[in-house]
Parts: structure tokens; sequence; C-alpha cells
């Protein structure tokens, strides 16, 4: 049993539609992973990490999704969704390199 069962229960009234959102940004990033840059069940992204270029990558592409959203294609809501994927996947590597460094 645990601690606060309560908190399971908990029907959280979200006021700015994460809940709706977070099922997009999924789908999103689902989608991603048949797209033509994911042959062969890698993606390009991986072999950039792997070169340990991954967190500056991440970050530019960041940075160009957001500069570019509302410019090239209007307020495309896939510059938003990329620059959140791109958030998650740096998360990844922070909490990889984190490992890493805990693990020496």
């Amino acid at each position: 049993m645990t601690k606060y069962p309560f908190f399971y229960m908990m029907v959280i009234m979200y006021k700015y539609s994460e809940d709706n959102a977070l099922t997009e940004l999924k789908e999103y990033i689902d989608s991603t992973y048949d797209q033509h840059y994911s042959k062969n069940r890698f993606q390009a992204t991986e072999f950039i990490i792997d070169g340990g270029h991954g967190e500056g990558f991440c970050i530019g592409n960041i940075l160009k999704y957001a500069q570019r959203y509302g410019k090239k294609n209007g307020k495309d809501r896939s510059d938003l969704l990329k620059v959140i994927h791109y958030g998650i996947i740096a998360l990844h590597i922070n909490d990889m390199e984190n490992t890493d460094n805990e693990s020496k």
C-alpha cells in the first residue's frame, strides 16, 4: 500500500490543456519513428549523440524551430512540437551524462 493512496484517485483539471498537448506530442514523436530519417531503425540523432555532439545539436534545433515559429510556415504547431521533442532528447542526454558521471 502506498503512503498516499488518495493521490492516484485525484483528477487534475488542467488550465492550459496540458493533457491534450501531451497526447498530441506523443503522437508527433511516434510519427517521427516512421519518417525517412529513421531508416534501418536508427535515427540520425543517435549518431550525433554517439559522436558527443547531442546536446549542442538539440539546443541548436530548439533555437532554430523556436525562431522559425511564426515566420517560415506561419504559426506552425509542428515547429513547437519539434522544440519540445528536442527538449526531451536534451533531457535524455543530460540524464545519460549524469548517470555516466555518477558511475565513474
